[in-house]
């Protein structure tokens, strides 16, 4: 999902800058008046209530909505109004809660269509695609990259769920994007498959900018530098997990019982 020639972060630019970012659909202000700075190599969480908007909220930061009103920057560049695949080619890519895969094709094809633009190459439909060795060179790094290099030949459609949200993963890095947005990863998974995806999420964000949206709160509290608080549109607390675990406000409009249950398993 992420194809582009990168471009450099400005000096000293945070990696994501969302100012005073609002969205409404008809009367309803769904986001209302967001201020997010996001500096290079954080890991954020985004947890809030069903509803609140953490949804809508990637959405304009990817581009698949545009903002009433507001302003989204990205090292540096703004973004806001600008098509998704604009966005994509400026360093920005995304997952989606529902995994988003070519289910016809290979788990390797998967990665190789993915590093196609980043490596220079348009529409090559008319290419011997097997000729393309830088193209196959990442495509196999990438394997190793989500541990699928067993699965290589299987058809997509064919991995068990866990394994097609890890080859989602790499098509989601594959054109080297230096901000990471995943939406719910590990929705669905069972405990165990929980972990080892949260340690392959590490893995494959080193040195990046990752953003997620998680429901998990041992999830969040493992895997967050800091935890963005969304509720009802806007930012409630953005802080470190300790922080944000003490947070009175916090605890009241969302947390709770979900607190106890994370400091109980050692999180």
């Amino acid at each position: 999902m992420s194809a582009h020639a990168q471009q450099p972060a400005a000096q000293g630019a945070l990696a994501l800058d969302i100012r005073d970012l609002r969205k409404s659909f008809g009367k309803t202000e769904i986001i209302r008046g967001i201020d997010l700075a996001v500096r290079p190599g954080e890991r954020v969480a985004v947890i809030g209530p069903n509803g609140a908007g953490k949804s809508t909220l990637f959405n304009l930061i990817s581009g698949r909505l545009v903002p009433t009103s507001g302003e989204v920057f990205l090292n540096g560049e703004r973004i806001d109004g600008k098509k998704p695949f604009e966005i994509n080619r400026m360093g920005l890519s995304r997952s989606f809660q529902i995994t988003n895969i070519f289910p016809k094709l290979s788990v390797f094809e998967n990665l190789r269509v993915a590093v196609l633009w980043s490596l220079g190459y348009r529409y090559t439909f008319l290419r011997f695609l097997s000729r393309l060795h830088d193209a196959n060179d990442r495509a196999e790094e990438l394997l190793r990259m989500v541990h699928l290099q067993n699965k290589r030949d299987v058809l997509a459609a064919n991995l068990p769920y866990a394994e097609q949200r890890a080859l989602e993963i790499g098509i989601t890095i594959a054109g080297g994007a230096d901000v990471i947005l995943l939406d719910e990863p590990t929705a669905g998974m069972s405990k165990s498959e929980t972990q080892r995806f949260v340690e392959l999420i590490r893995e494959v964000t080193v040195g990046k900018t990752l953003l997620t949206v998680e429901h998990d709160m041992g999830v969040v509290f493992g895997l967050a530098d800091k935890i963005a608080v969304v509720v009802y549109g806007e930012v409630l607390a953005f802080d470190t997990p300790e922080a944000v675990r003490a947070d009175a406000r916090v605890q009241e409009a969302y947390l709770g019982s979900d607190i106890a249950h994370a400091q109980a398993e050692g999180h």
